[in-house]
């Protein structure tokens, strides 16, 4: 197996990076080039590990982040640590078997050594068969749910549970309708409705995307986006931003004003997006998780589909343990030497990046990649 890594800061690389996520038959937005770069600092890296050989390829996209970048590191401080993007990843692969990951992994920790990365953690693809066994510890956080799209609405309509049902008939007696907008033509609107529940719901401030960001990801990646708006007397007043691959679409962002919550525009809003992706020849409906198992996000999410659990697992994979376990001891001694308090965070990976309250964020191996809105109340 061949093996490189393609650095998207380089027109070159990129371009390859393209090329290669365009021969995937799967083509997961995830591990395109430009939704990777959404998420990077401008200290931050944004490669691809690749493995290519005849009987199929890897396509592992990463963020390297400078451990230097951090108030903690000590002068001169040269390593790094790496990230899959926001949502779900993972060492893709794809093409005939046998493929052979045992020497992609050993090429990729050669090169992890030469870049001085000390660990890895990578949120995973929710289909195993999408992925290459990883090496380290991957352990399940909590149950998302994805909806299976086989069979039509009807199947659809079966599959929810009677409050789902009920909200979806509401909403439809109370007039509300459901608008497709690929071409971002109500960005402003979309951007409105998600920052009001940013807010109402006490969001982490990473949450708070500036406009730039979806006006990045609107041009970046066309074709594999869509916005779906609930509208009541043209207003729009439950809005979705999904991201759509060839078999599976992804709840992303979202929001409902909480004016019409009691006319159920988010029910409705989802079973459309649901028909449609059905009748797009989807397979998956993905809605992701909860902020922690079991908890009123997750439930709403569960009403579309009683059986459509599947497990969320991340992958913590550690490279480097003598540094890891020094940028462990740096992390404790800065907190003692500014008066702070701090310790490593049971469940945290990386530990030395731990913050002491607990909060939903980007590095964090929550119980769902998506938790990003609360159940309609």
């Amino acid at each position: 197996m061949r093996y490189r890594t393609l650095d998207a800061a380089r027109p070159d690389d990129l371009a390859a990076w393209l090329a290669l996520w365009q021969r995937w038959p799967g083509r997961e937005v995830q591990a395109h080039p430009e939704y990777a770069r959404l998420f990077a600092r401008t200290c931050d890296r944004v490669v691809c590990a690749v493995g290519e050989g005849p009987g199929g390829a890897v396509l592992f996209p990463l963020i390297l982040r400078p451990i230097a970048a951090e108030p903690w590191a000590r002068p001169g401080e040269l390593r790094w640590d790496a990230v899959t993007p926001y949502g779900y990843g993972g060492p893709y692969t794809w093409g005939e078997e046998p493929r052979d990951h045992a020497a992609f992994w050993r090429a990729h920790e050669a090169w992890c050594a030469d870049e001085r990365l000390v660990s890895t953690f990578a949120r995973l693809s929710l289909f195993p068969e999408q992925l290459a066994a990883m090496p380290g510890r991957v352990e399940p956080r909590a149950p998302n749910i994805a909806v299976p799209l086989d069979g039509g609405s009807e199947a659809l309509w079966r599959g929810y549970d009677s409050r789902v049902r009920k909200w979806v008939r509401v909403a439809q007696a109370a007039g509300l309708h459901v608008e497709l907008d690929r071409d971002a033509a109500r960005l402003d609107a979309f951007i409105d409705v998600y920052r009001h529940t940013m807010e109402r719901t006490g969001a982490e401030p990473w949450y708070f995307f500036p406009r730039s960001f979806f006006e990045a990801l609107v041009a970046r990646l066309r074709g594999y986006y869509a916005f779906f708006h609930t509208l009541r007397e043209g207003e729009v007043v439950s809005s979705d931003l999904v991201l759509c691959s060839v078999e599976n679409v992804y709840y992303f962002l979202g929001g409902t004003r909480a004016e019409a919550f009691p006319l159920g525009p988010n029910y409705l809003l989802k079973h459309h997006i649901a028909c449609w992706a059905s009748s797009e020849g989807m397979r998956r409906y993905v809605l992701g998780g909860g902020y922690v198992p079991g908890d009123g996000l997750f439930r709403y999410k569960r009403g579309f589909a009683r059986a459509g659990e599947v497990p969320f697992r991340a992958a913590c994979v550690t490279h480097d343990a003598l540094a890891y376990a020094d940028l462990v001891r740096r992390r404790a001694e800065f907190a003692s030497l500014t008066g702070a308090s701090w310790e490593p965070r049971p469940g945290f990976f990386p530990s030395y990046r731990a913050t002491q309250a607990a909060s939903v964020a980007p590095t964090e191996p929550a119980s769902s990649p998506r938790a990003s809105t609360p159940a309609p109340r």
